[in-house]
């Protein structure tokens, strides 16, 4: 029988070697190469690196109950070979596949720990040698061949080829038809339309910068020729994407990551991410009607919408995969990765006996969507790797605790303090990197300080993800809006500043969660749904403030009222008497701002008649 740490080696040694062959040392995969009229064959060095991948990884596989018998701290000269060939693989790898940014910081944190002894302070680390550094990291299970690998290897695989299957079937058609059909004939239509295409995509594969890439290809042409600014529809699909990794039921790698650091079921993290995420696609959602009313923003060419009917007569039964998966996952508390299989067989199913608007799939299509797992998994085997590195580098020489520490002294055992801290540390950390390298960093650096100062576990892994993932269209790095620049052909920092302003509430919600429980499903029902309207209504307040419209443009002091009013329903009932006696008053200043528009917007309307 294998161990786990067996088994996620031999599949590592397979992706590191495809991603030598698909990967060149541009940092361009092989078939963008061949699209910029580039040769596309292999090199032979990097035929090389794929065998060398594949040998020492099998190497590990096999022999590694023996490499990682007790030796009495002495590390072999077998060990240390493999280790410093895996090393530089890694760092190989992660360079064409991520970039500079991250293999930067591997180096950093490696350095810091070698030297970390030295430093005077909170600090100070334990003396770690090279050889016991570079054995630690890549034949430890909590290395490379850890956790992060294990559930990459295990769990996510079969949701990538879920994705992959569902694109191939038509399903992925389908929802993005239904996308157009429910919202393109409403203004700001195609805005809409990308909040809500991918919301769905999201759901299914995880990853913003790949939702981009497969929703903004058809959505950012289309706002663009609703009249809304090529650097607004870019955001616009940039803030939408992002959020794809909150979405239940299936969310990105990470919330799989997530639920194994806390040791609880995967179907806890994605119910207490339910809410969440609902405020934060309404909230893109209000802000994209808000806007569209103001700037005059236009709906969907009608040639360009196809029928409702037509669309749920054609692929209604694509939804059937996601109650197969919810009810496997939730009713069945099957294990994540049978649910996924479960959840596909579905799929193939349904793609071959109906398929989308008469396009049955065909084997070719299976073939196809094994093969393009395969590839897309080149990067998140690699990013996974990185992420053991990084989890290795904290814990062998004790730096995790002691960041932990020095986190909590600086916020002074105060909770905002330390909240706003952890958030601005969660964005800067993340900037540049894959959702999954900042969760990693920031469950190990960063959620121990806000446990340590009472904050429930799942509330402090779920913030940090959170701002983690604000990372990716955060400036000056910020990877999904610069992605969704490029199809609008937009500037990228522009691009950026304004998916922050689009974007607004998602930096808001996280501090909401922390004190009210109610918003991750955990309290009465009662709670739960006046935290949920309130919520809601204060976010729509203060997009309608920031936006500056609600039924005509609002004059400053509106806008003043409006705020004021939102802030205060946004206040989590349930830390006091007080702030509840601010949510009444907050409701009442914003009925009574909302009646005093909608009275001069009908005696405007007088006027104009």
């Amino acid at each position: 029988m294998l161990f786990a740490e067996q088994f996620a080696a031999a599949a590592f040694g397979i992706g590191l070697s495809l991603t030598f062959l698909r990967f060149r040392r541009r940092n361009r995969p092989v078939a963008e190469a061949g699209q910029a009229g580039e040769e596309q064959a292999v090199p032979g060095y990097d035929w090389a690196f794929a065998a060398i991948a594949l040998l020492v990884c099998g190497y590990v596989t096999v022999n590694f109950p023996r490499l990682t018998a007790g030796s009495g701290g002495d590390v072999s000269i077998e060990a240390l070979v493999l280790s410093i060939t895996i090393t530089l693989l890694v760092i190989e790898a992660t360079r064409r596949t991520i970039g500079w940014s991250l293999v930067i910081i591997l180096l950093a944190l490696a350095g810091y720990v070698l030297i970390g002894h030295l430093v005077p302070g909170e600090l100070q680390t334990r003396k770690v040698e090279l050889g016991e550094l570079l054995a630690y990291l890549n034949l430890d299970n909590n290395g490379l061949l850890g956790i992060v690998l294990q559930i990459t290897v295990i769990v996510i695989i079969p949701f990538v080829l879920m994705g992959q299957l569902l694109m191939r079937s038509g399903g992925s058609g389908f929802f993005n038809d239904l996308a157009i059909a429910l919202m393109g004939r409403y203004r700001g239509g195609p805005a809409k339309m990308a909040v809500v295409g991918s919301s769905l995509f999201g759901m299914i594969s995880g990853v913003a910068a790949a939702n981009t890439v497969a929703v903004g290809i058809v959505t950012i042409p289309l706002m663009k020729r609703s009249g809304m600014p090529a650097k607004l529809a870019a955001a616009v699909e940039a803030c939408a994407s992002n959020g794809g990794q909150l979405m239940p039921p299936v969310m990105g790698a990470v919330a799989f990551v997530m639920a194994d650091f806390l040791q609880i079921p995967y179907k806890e993290v994605a119910i207490a991410a339910i809410l969440p995420s609902v405020m934060y696609y309404a909230a893109l959602f209000i802000q994209a009607d808000l806007e569209a009313a103001r700037y005059g923003f236009g709906k969907v060419e009608e040639s360009r919408i196809p029928r409702l009917a037509k669309v749920l007569a054609s692929g209604w039964l694509f939804i059937a995969p996601f109650a197969v998966l919810v009810y496997t996952m939730f009713w069945l508390n099957l294990e994540p990765e049978y649910s996924a299989m479960a959840a596909s067989a579905a799929i193939v199913a349904l793609g071959f006996a109906f398929g989308y608007q008469g396009q049955r799939m065909k084997l070719r299509d299976l073939w196809l969507a094994v093969v393009n797992t395969a590839a897309g998994l080149c990067e998140i085997l690699v990013i996974s790797a990185a992420a053991g590195f990084i989890m290795g580098l904290f814990q062998v020489s004790g730096l995790a605790f002691a960041f932990a520490a020095y986190l909590v002294d600086l916020g002074g055992h105060n909770l905002i303090g330390l909240l706003a801290l952890a958030a601005v540390v969660s964005i800067i950390l993340g900037m540049g990197l894959p959702t999954i390298g900042v969760y990693v960093m920031l469950a190990i650096l960063v959620a121990p300080a806000l446990v340590k100062v009472g904050v429930a576990p799942l509330s402090a892994h779920l913030f940090i993800l959170y701002f983690g993932m604000m990372s990716l269209i955060t400036p000056p790095v910020a990877p999904a809006a610069y992605v969704a620049a490029a199809i609008a052909g937009s500037p990228s920092m522009a691009t950026g500043w304004t998916a922050m302003r689009f974007g607004w509430a998602s930096y808001i919600v996280p501090f909401l969660f922390i004190y009210s429980p109610a918003i991750l499903m955990r309290g009465s029902l009662f709670d739960i749904a006046v935290v949920t309207l309130t919520s809601l209504a204060g976010i729509w307040l203060i997009c309608a403030a920031m936006t500056g419209y609600f039924k005509r443009v609002l004059p400053y002091w509106t806008r003043v009222a409006f705020t004021a009013a939102g802030a205060m329903l946004l206040l989590p009932h349930q830390v006091s008497s007080m702030v509840l006696a601010l949510n009444v008053a907050g409701a009442v200043v914003g009925i009574a701002s909302i009646a005093y528009e909608f009275r001069k917007g009908k005696e405007l309307a007088y006027v104009r008649a």
